[in-house]
Parts: C-alpha cells; structure tokens; sequence
C-alpha cells in the first residue's frame, strides 16, 4: 500500500515511538492504581510520559510541515497524531485528578479500568505496528480496540451506578464519578485512534 513511498519518511516510525510512550504511560498507570503506594511519584513519572509525548507530537508535526511527500494524506496524519497524543493527555489528566482530590484509596472498578486501558493502550501499539506493511489486518486490532471500549464503559456505568446506591459522601461521589469518566476517556479515544486507522487504510488501499 505504501511501497512507493521515499524512505527517509519516518512518520511510521514517529507514530510507533509515540504508541510506545502510549503504553508506557498505560503501565504507570496501571502500576499506580494496583499499588498506590506513592500517588505523587507515579504522577510525576506519568507527567514526564505525557511530556515526552507533547515532544513526539511536536516533531511530527515540523516533519509534517517540512515534507514535501508524505505516505498518506497530511490531514489523516495530523487527525493520528493528535489523537495519539490525546491518549496520554487523558491518562496525565486522569492522574491528576486522583492526586488533587486527595483519593485515599483505590476501588476495585479504577483498577479494572486500569487493566482494560492498558489493553487497549497496548492493542494501539500493536495496529501502528503493521500499518506501514500489513494495514490489511488492522481492522483485526480496531475490533479488540472497540471491545474494550465497550467493556471499559460498562465497567464505568456499572461503577458511577454503585456509587449512587452506597456512596453517602455528597463530595467523594462527585469526585469518583469524575476519576471513573475520565479513565473511560481513555479507551473512547483508543477508539478514535482506530477509526482513525480504519480511515487511512480504506482511503490508501
């Protein structure tokens, strides 16, 4: 599909690098729901993740701009850059949240969606992947993608329900109903990243 492309275009490359900063930002957030033993730690390694990303956007982007051929339509490229970039900007946001309103413990449905994140996070990885020499098979990944979106979302809806039945503390349902949408987030815009994907493919094939 991209044969005729130049070489020295590395937006396939850009975009991986990006995806394994995506997962990476999944694992410490993971790793900060499952243990929580030191919250500010794992957000400040999560901020320099979604750091790091803000960096990788920003080079793709000036790549964008001083690239005459590109391997697939310069709009498709902005619309998965920033959607990638998106992804870790929710979890930094998520994290935040978790810090600023002084969370104490973690429930058993953030840590499901921590776990389904990451999945999803890590499904993301694997359709960048192939997408320079097998986009054929990246509907297999959109499909496992949306899954988990659906998942992630019941897992939300099922939660925020809990929390209006036994959650007596007007301000701590507010808060949690807040952290439980916000990880959610993160798979929907998994889920735009694979549209995203789906397009590109359909338009280049």
């Amino acid at each position: 599909m991209f044969g005729l492309i130049p070489k020295e275009e590395k937006f396939f490359v850009m975009f991986q690098e990006m995806a394994k900063n995506i997962v990476a930002g999944a694992v410490a957030l993971k790793d900060m729901l499952d243990n929580f033993s030191d919250p500010q730690k794992s957000q400040r390694l999560i901020k320099d993740i979604e750091h790091n990303g803000d960096l990788q956007t920003h080079e793709l982007i000036k790549k964008l701009n001083k690239s005459f051929i590109t391997p697939f339509d310069r709009e498709d490229i902005y619309a998965l850059a920033s959607a990638l970039d998106d992804i870790i900007d929710i979890i930094d946001t998520s994290t935040q949240h978790i810090i600023v309103y002084h969370i104490d413990r973690i429930t058993p449905e953030a840590r499901e969606l921590g776990f389904i994140i990451l999945k999803a996070c890590q499904t993301v990885e694997k359709a960048i992947s192939i997408l320079e020499k097998h986009p054929k098979h990246i509907s297999d990944y959109c499909v496992e993608i949306n899954s988990l979106e659906n998942e992630a979302d019941r897992v939300r809806a099922d939660a925020i329900s809990r929390l209006f039945v036994e959650e007596k503390d007007p301000i701590r349902l507010i808060k949690w109903k807040e952290i439980y949408e916000n990880l959610e987030l993160v798979t929907d815009q998994c889920e735009d990243v694979a549209n995203i994907l789906e397009t590109i493919v359909v338009k280049n094939a």
